[in-house]
């Protein structure tokens, strides 16, 4: 799909995103799996969650951060497969070898995905479209390519493709692609902003453009409203960064309905430690650090850290530790939660050294 004429943007920004990535490596390695739904993540029958999945598997409503037990009740007849960092790594390198060799300025932003700066080349439609076709002939999997003339709108176009998507908005139609989107494509529209601005009738990225200044900082704050309203019009003057470290990785939740329940809260660390685990994995870093965020019903918000012996990526040790955090700072005076986060930091590479379980307790919050 083709948004007008690409010819004469002032930068020339890619988003490039491995369509199911987990799911398609496990296709390339075995061929018989093409066209079935696969599902990678734990172990049916285990307390874990699904990593990513193929279309076919999506198709029973199957997605990412699923528990796995239920994305088996959906689609029985999949092939569930156990994640294998090491070997989605090389790919990842693979793919973002060949990227190396078309532009100097790419950031990734995790295994399968990130930004690849082509102003200045000639032809950059051409360009995205040979780094397309040889990641897919090279590496067998496809990959999705947005490209514009920022990040943003390239990585919104890419959404808008998939999969195996190629979407070129030309410089100048940014705020006529953008405007019939739904406003939860918009960076910086999460659900409760999505809710607020809803509740007005402004319902596409186009009305919160077109929206009076008062309305927008009524709903979303004085001082976020006007970054909202340039994002809606698909401006973004923020770069391509080169070599963008990793600080910290993290997880949080609003709940619907404040939540004291032990074993409810329990559930959600339990899922976040995992899905932070995974991205550890994904960037081969062990943690050092641990961050409990707990944000009570009166909006009163507390974080509390603590520091593990040794550095890890254990989805268990993670668990443990932010149980041991909230035994210590919320069990005591169990008040309702808004919101519960995890947050890991503290990064070292890994190299082979891991942290062992510490045996949880049946109640790991009493």
């Amino acid at each position: 799909m083709l948004q007008g004429d690409a010819r004469g943007s002032r930068r020339d920004i890619v988003h490039m995103d491995a369509d199911s990535f987990f799911a398609s490596v496990e296709v390339v390695e075995d061929p018989s799996l093409r066209g079935k739904p696969v599902v990678v993540g734990a172990k049916p029958g285990t307390r874990g969650v699904v990593s990513t999945c193929s279309y076919e598997a999506r198709a029973f409503g199957v997605h990412s951060a699923m528990p796995i037990n239920e994305a088996y009740r959906r689609c029985p007849q999949g092939v569930f497969l156990p994640v294998r960092h090491g070997l989605y790594r090389d790919y990842s390198n693979r793919m973002f070898a060949i990227v190396a060799g078309y532009a100097d300025r790419v950031q990734p932003l995790s295994v399968d995905e990130g930004f690849i700066d082509l102003s200045g080349v000639r032809d950059a439609v051409a360009v995205a479209r040979e780094i397309k076709g040889r990641i897919l002939a090279e590496l067998g999997f496809a990959v999705s390519i947005g490209l514009a003339s920022n990040k943003l709108v390239a990585k919104i176009a890419t959404d808008q493709g998939k999969p195996d998507g190629f979407v070129v908005v030309a410089t100048g139609t940014e705020a006529a692609f953008l405007a019939p989107l739904p406003i939860r494509q918009l960076w910086g529209v999460g659900p409760k902003t999505a809710e607020r601005l809803a509740g007005v009738g402004i319902n596409t990225i186009g009305e919160i453009a077109s929206a009076a200044p008062e309305t927008l900082a009524q709903l979303v704050g004085s001082h976020y409203w006007r970054e909202l309203q340039r994002h809606a019009l698909g401006l973004d003057d923020s770069l391509v960064e080169v070599n963008r470290e990793v600080k910290s990785i993290s997880e949080e939740i609003t709940f619907q309905r404040d939540v004291e329940d032990r074993r409810t809260l329990w559930k959600v660390l339990v899922e976040q430690s995992s899905q932070c685990s995974a991205k550890l994995k994904e960037r081969g870093l062990l943690a050092r650090t641990v961050t409990v965020k707990m944000r009570y019903a009166d909006f009163h918000t507390i974080t509390r850290a603590m520091s593990l012996p040794v550095p890890t990526e254990d989805a268990e040790v993670l668990a443990e530790a932010a149980a041991a955090l909230m035994r210590r700072w919320w069990a005591p005076d169990p008040c309702p939660l808004r919101l519960l986060g995890l947050r890991v930091s503290g990064f070292e590479l890994a190299t082979g050294l891991r942290q062992l379980p510490l045996g949880l307790d049946t109640e790991p919050l009493d």
